[in-house]
């Protein structure tokens, strides 16, 4: 195991920054939370760690965050094998040649979005006896820039799913057009979408054993708020908390 060293007496500033940025990232939370009557405890903040170095994930520790977000295979395997006690997230673009870096380290895959990923990672996690908990990868806005599969390939995608052992799907996720003003609608329509989506989804697999989408993540640093709001269950957010 890779260790590093504690925190000198110079380092407590960007402790103390972090914790600053956390307690109000919880502040709205709690409000977006209590004005749709949800208890903030409902929602997990994963601390997106992609553009930081190993002392401020260190500063994170400090701070009281125990969930973190890579996007980069390579990356999660250096951090997990750095941090073991912490819960690494995988929110990145899969490639399934990669996946071995993946399966097993990371509590949750966030983006899943074709048959394939989802029948190596079935493959990996029976090598190891495991059992790797993913996300469903919805592109709830169109964009062609954005990863996903169409609301209407979900069914199929859900139903290949039941299908493998090995994994089990928790919900669904989302990532919504850049808020490009502090009234924009767009956002909130894409988490309501997904909502909805989930919430027929659930009807329709209730039988199957491995599917339980009880986890909607969507919002970041810029929509959070408006994806607590719509029934988020997890958030990701990384600027908002490093910056």
């Amino acid at each position: 195991m890779i260790s590093f060293p504690i925190f000198s007496g110079e380092d407590t500033e960007i402790i103390a920054e972090l914790k600053k940025n956390l307690h109000e990232i919880q502040l709205d939370i709690n409000s977006a939370a209590a004005s749709v009557g949800r208890d903030p405890a409902d929602v997990l903040m994963v601390a997106v760690s992609k553009a930081v170095d190993v002392p401020q994930v260190q500063a994170a520790l400090e701070a009281g965050i125990h969930d973190f977000g890579e996007n980069r295979t390579k990356a999660l395997r250096e951090r997990q094998q750095a941090f073991p006690r912490q819960n690494w997230h995988y929110i990145g673009h899969i490639q399934t040649n990669k996946l071995k870096d993946v399966v097993g380290r990371a509590c949750l895959i966030h983006s899943v979005a074709n048959e394939r990923a989802l029948e190596t990672i079935g493959r990996l996690a029976k090598e190891q006896d495991a059992c790797q908990s993913v996300l469903l990868e919805v592109n709830v806005s169109g964009e062609e820039s954005k990863d996903g599969v169409r609301a209407d390939e979900l069914p199929q995608l859900l139903e290949r799913a039941s299908t493998i052992s090995h994994i089990a799907v928790k919900g669904l996720m989302t990532m919504a057009p850049r808020l490009l003003t502090s009234e924009d609608t767009v956002a909130r329509h894409t988490f309501v979408a997904l909502r909805e989506l989930r919430d027929k989804m659930v009807s329709v697999f209730d039988g199957a054993e491995n599917i339980s989408l009880n986890e909607l993540s969507m919002g970041m640093s810029n929509d959070f708020v408006y994806a607590i709001q719509e029934g988020a269950t997890i958030v990701r957010i990384g600027r908002r908390l490093w910056s």
